[in-house]
């Protein structure tokens, strides 16, 4: 069975376990710096803000953030990059994806509004590229959740964006040349029995992440 590792606080990271166990992979959740030769793949996980430093700012919108476990988590993104492993950002994570590449974020997005938790998460429409493994998996159009209140502004050095929300805000990138992937929505809070109306099933999202070890 495939092993991933998921880069974030263990106790605190079930929803995705749980998620990654449904499609028939092992998982680990820690904040070590990994010997990559365990695992076929890594997590980036949700989260808090991120220290704007990392991407060469100081804070303007950012909220509460921590900046060792950022700079752990990108530590860990490093040595899967090295060895060319596939990685999936979700939410915190594909944002860690783009700043490890040298791009930045919108420290809080004009519409907010649309995108952050207010007791639940939000539910709105996006349009992804067609020839994206997003768009091969779900189609050009479809319904994703929502609970963030900043985005990726300029891409990093191989960084596509590959879907977006109606204001234009980054929903899903992937790496030019890697097996890298990210999501600004949460896949592990869709799959089935917990999916929004109207929303798309994230377990097809983390079978193919699984597939791609």
């Amino acid at each position: 069975m495939k092993k991933i590792l998921i880069a974030g606080e263990p106790g605190k990271t079930g929803n995705y376990e749980n998620a990654l166990g449904r499609v028939g992979v092992c998982v680990e959740t820690g904040l070590h710096v990994p010997d990559t030769t365990v695992y076929d793949g890594l997590l980036l996980p949700g989260g808090g803000d991120i220290d704007p430093r990392l991407f060469g700012q100081l804070p303007a919108g950012t909220r509460s953030f921590d900046p060792e476990l950022d700079r752990v988590q990108l530590h860990i993104l490093d040595a899967f990059v090295t060895e060319r492993k596939p990685v999936l950002g979700i939410c915190k994570g594909m944002q860690l994806i783009n700043i490890y590449f040298g791009g930045d974020l919108i420290q809080h997005l004009s519409t907010a509004g649309v995108h952050e938790y207010v007791g639940r998460d939000q539910l709105h429409e996006t349009t992804a590229c067609k020839d994206s493994f997003l768009g091969k998996l779900y189609g050009e159009r479809f319904v994703v959740n929502s609970a963030h209140h900043q985005g990726v502004g300029a891409p990093g050095r191989g960084i596509l964006p590959q879907q977006y929300a109606r204001d234009g805000v980054t929903e899903g990138l992937s790496h030019r040349s890697l097996p890298i992937y990210g999501v600004q929505w949460h896949p592990e809070r869709l799959c089935p029995e917990k999916a929004g109306a109207g929303a798309v099933d994230g377990a097809a999202l983390l079978g193919f992440f699984a597939d791609s070890l």
